[in-house]
């Protein structure tokens, strides 16, 4: 069964979020209107904590999208696209 977690913007609109299934963990944005993004990350041995905590620093920034890339390229995890 997945896991999920969301987290939701202090600026209200977008969330971020993290699911776990068999294959690994996927991230996904979504804008509150019309945009929604998945990624399936790429790294292994990606734990929760340290993608969490890259979720919860991109989301409370005003410009998610460009805060998550930063995150995720600061922390060393490489994501790859799924939906867009």
């Amino acid at each position: 069964m997945a896991r999920l977690t969301d987290y939701h913007s202090p600026f209200g609109g977008p969330s971020l979020g993290m699911r776990k299934n068999a294959e690994g963990y996927e991230i996904y944005f979504d804008d509150g209107v019309a945009r929604r993004l998945i990624w399936r990350v790429a790294s292994p041995g990606i734990s929760e904590h340290r993608l969490g905590d890259a979720l919860r620093s991109a989301i409370h920034q005003t410009r998610v999208l460009p805060a998550l890339y930063a995150e995720l390229r600061q922390r060393g995890i490489a994501i790859e696209s799924v939906f867009r």
